[in-house]
């Protein structure tokens, strides 16, 4: 009888991890993914050669721009002030852009967590006018985080 019992559960197990298959949660796997790449700060000021930028995440999930001359102090009313700015993945390493536009300009603001050189600098400002040109590249820096 003990034979019998144990050839039953053997069968019924072999026939259980024959059939068994393992479903992937993607729900869990793309969170993680995105969540080690790309570290977006909240708020983030950084400071180029000819500005200062804040950058601030919105509660309802765009971003706000606000810049002043890089002489000025960041307590000052800003020069400029753009919302609704998009966050734009760039590649799967983490590097990422907000995207900003304003009278035909577009302001973006690239986070370079993977480049060339190591002496590249965090972050990059890049403005384009309404044809597309781009009229400022300049390198920036964290000044607060």
């Amino acid at each position: 009888m003990i034979k019998h019992i144990l050839l039953g559960t053997l069968c019924f197990t072999q026939f259980s991890f024959a059939f068994a298959k393992e479903v992937p949660n993607l729900k869990t796997d793309r969170f993680i993914t995105t969540s080690v790449t790309q570290q977006v700060p909240k708020t983030v000021i950084i400071k180029t050669k000819k500005f200062k930028v804040r950058i601030d995440k919105q509660p309802n999930g765009k971003y706000l721009y606000q810049s002043w001359n890089a002489n000025a102090k960041i307590t000052s009313k800003p020069s400029m002030i753009i919302s609704d700015g998009e966050l734009i993945p760039d590649g799967t390493g983490g590097n990422y852009y907000i995207n900003f536009n304003n009278e035909g300009h577009s302001y973006q603001i690239w986070r370079n967590y993977l480049t060339d050189s190591p002496k590249k600098a965090p972050y990059t400002l890049v403005v384009n006018d309404a044809n597309d040109r781009e009229i400022v590249r300049q390198d920036g820096y964290v000044v607060k985080n």
